[in-house]
This record gives structure tokens, sequence and C-alpha cells, in this order.
């Protein structure tokens, strides 16, 4: 009997008065935390790092290099996350899981072998850095290191989702059936496939690929949505619920600030820069109105990530591009997302996290955001010898928008 297991002695509240349980309680770890903490390797909890090359690493016997596993503030039971060294000249263990796996090279390059139970012939597709993949759920992989050098690679899983639900680790890594549908073992399932088609829920741009060669420089298609010149494109892989896009910032400007819960890291994979982040009751002019000291910020660089919501709820989260390059984020949800809210099928949503906050949506307009947002952002770039190109009418009002930003703090509950 295990520690979680064993038998404590009821206590029935005195009187009708008092509550039953403890109050006050710990949190107990999930199957997937026992089962991180079981393969011997660090696992990193934080707001997240300024390059995951930073992360210690030690020997992963499964898997056959070295790794540590990462949980970020807000993704505990939402989604896995890791990074894992291959050997020099080597290869990791051949492996499967009842679990999806997307891949993105931080450095090296090498191939992948995939093959379903029972095939013959195995599959074998190029990697470089900055290629992104996807491993189809339960087939058979084995990753290759084409170097002298250790290679670098960060993994993003549902396993969370799996283990936490049946709780028995020979159901989710020596389950037999073959998922023929998500791997056919076709000789172009790793072709990369440029074309564009609207996603089927937000109607946002949409690649069908399985591989993307160069997530760095890959084309992306005009967004507007965060910022002006903000482009994005959402791969779908292997027809995985792991949800995922690329996106980029030109230089010299940042994105709107916008809210949603938790689930959600960004990646960085181009240029530099920062991110701010802060409860959404703080309301969006967090330093006018005295809680300045309640956002939380992290400065980072290529294969640096951070959480976008850490505490659960909805945070504001912004992203700041502060190098001569363009800003260029990935960001990794795993099978949550604000496009699969909760509701009945056929249901109306709106994209609210593209919808500014007269317009009903969390998007902060730069006109509805914090002074001190402008000031310090044009201060760093200074700094780093890059021009502003944040422009000016971006923050006036327009005449046509009703909108008091005082009326809205005391709605919000601050004075």
């Amino acid at each position: 009997m295990s520690d979680d297991e064993k038998k404590i002695a009821w206590q029935e509240p005195a009187g009708q008065q008092t509550r039953a349980g403890f109050g006050d309680f710990t949190k107990k770890p999930t199957p997937y935390d026992l089962f991180m903490e079981s393969e011997g390797i660090p696992v990193f909890r934080g707001l997240g790092v300024r390059t995951v090359a930073d992360l210690p690493r030690e020997d992963w016997a499964r898997k056959g290099g070295r790794g540590s596993y990462i949980q970020t503030y807000g993704t505990e039971t939402k989604w896995g996350h890791f990074v894992v060294e291959v050997p020099a000249g080597g290869a990791l263990n051949p492996e499967k899981h009842m679990f999806e796996e997307i891949y993105l090279v931080v450095e090296g390059r090498g191939t992948v072998e995939v093959w379903q139970e029972g095939d013959v012939n195995k599959h074998t597709f190029e990697w470089q850095k900055g290629s992104m993949f996807s491993i189809p759920i339960n087939a058979w992989f084995r990753i290759v290191n084409a170097t002298s050098k250790p290679a670098l690679l960060m993994g993003g899983n549902t396993a969370p989702n799996v283990l936490n639900q049946l709780n028995n680790v020979e159901a989710v890594y020596n389950n037999p059936f073959v998922f023929r549908d998500r791997f056919s073992g076709a000789d172009d399932f790793y072709a990369y496939n440029e074309e564009i088609e609207a996603d089927p829920v937000r109607g946002l741009a949409m690649r069908r690929t399985n591989f993307i060669p160069d997530a760095v420089n890959c084309d992306l298609p005009l967004d507007n949505r965060r910022s002006p010149g903000y482009r994005r494109v959402e791969p779908y892989m292997t027809r995985n619920q792991f949800y995922f896009w690329i996106g980029q910032h030109e230089n010299g400007r940042y994105s709107k600030a916008h809210a949603h819960t938790s689930a959600a890291i960004l990646i960085c994979l181009k240029g530099k820069g920062y991110t701010y982040t802060w409860p959404e009751h703080l309301g969006p002019t967090p330093w006018l109105d005295g809680n300045g000291d309640q956002v939380q910020r992290l400065d980072y660089e290529p294969f640096g990530f951070i959480t976008a919501a850490p505490g659960g709820q909805r945070w504001y989260h912004q992203h700041f591009s502060v190098s001569k390059d363009p800003f260029r984020l990935t960001a990794w949800f795993g099978p949550h997302n604000p496009g699969r809210d909760p509701g009945a099928p056929g249901s109306k949503h709106t994209d609210y996290t593209a919808r500014e906050l007269h317009e009903g949506g969390t998007a902060i307009a730069y006109w509805q955001e914090d002074p001190h947002i402008r000031a310090e952002y044009e201060a760093q770039l200074a700094e780093n010898g890059v021009e502003s190109r944040m422009k000016d009418e971006w923050f006036e009002q327009p005449a046509d928008v009703e909108w008091d930003v005082r009326s809205r703090r005391m709605a919000d509950g601050i004075q």
C-alpha cells in the first residue's frame, strides 16, 4: 500500500457548525508526477528559462540519452514537456507509447526511424536544427544523431493526460494496438506540405504537415491579430489533438496583452525578447494601479520558453521583440487551447483573445494599456540599438469608441 493509499482515521464533524475534511491540504502527486520522479532525471518547475540549454540533464535509462523533465507553472496535468540529449554518433532507444508527441530540434542533425508493430520496413526522414516533427501515437520510433556532437531536442506530449487516466505504465508503453489511421507508412508521410487552409475551429491559417524542415525560417501567413504585421500558422500533425502554432512579430514591435487560462507556453525560435504576465483581476493597467510588483517578467532567446498563464485562471500576457531580427515564437498548448472552450456542439463562441476590451474580448488595445509598457519597451530598444516601429496613432483612442479607463478600473474593483 502506497503512502497515498494508507488508511487515515475518519473524523466526523463535531456538531452541525463545523465542516468535514482537513480544510487546508497539500496537493498530492499525480500518477504522471510519480512517473517523472521514478525516471531519475531532473524535473524543472518554474515560470520558464532563458534558454533550454541551461537546464541540467542527467542520464535517462529509458530513453538512452540524457534529459530533464519540464513542468512550467500552469501546465500541470495538462500536457508534458521535456528536453533530451542524443549521444554523439549514437541514438536513443526505440520506443512506442499511447500518447501523442511532437519534437523541436534545438541543436544537431540526424534521422528518425518510424514503423508500426510487425512492419518489415522502417520509414526514415532527416532532421536539423529548427526542425519540428510528430510521432504518430503508439508507433515505434528511434531518433538517431548523425554528428560527432550531442544533439538536443525538446519534446511535448499528452503523456500526463493518458497516464493520469489509466494509472498504469505498462498499459501506456506496452500496448499492442496499432493506429493505422494515424500512420499508414506512406512514402510521403513526412514530406513537407506548404499548402495553407483555414482551420475548422476559428478559420485561422493551418498547414497539414507531419514535418517542418525549418520552423525558424518557414513561411508564415499574415495574421495581424496580436500586432500589426504579425504572422502565424497552425501546423496540424499526425491527426493530433496536441495543438500548437508558430507566430512572428516584426522587429521594433510588441504584441497586445491578452488573457486566457493556463496551458500555453511560448518557445522562442528567432530573435530575443521578454514576456510580461499578470492575473486578469489586476486589470489592464497594473503599474498605474500600484500593482506592478505583481507582474512577472522573463527575458528569453532562441529555445528559451515561458508559461503564458502560470497561476491557473486567466492571466494577461504580452510579448516584446527587442532584437534586430523578427521575434518568432512557437506556442504549445497540448490538447487545450482557446479554440476548444467548453460548450455543446453548435454553440457560438468568439475569438475572444483577438478582440479588444471594448469589443468584449480580453485583448488590451495599445491605447488601453498601462503607459509603463510603451515607455519601458522603447527604453529597452534604445539600449539594444533597435528602432521603435510602434506608431503614435495606435496609442490614440478612436473617436467612435466609448471607453473610459477609469470606469473600467472601478468596474474591476480597482480604486
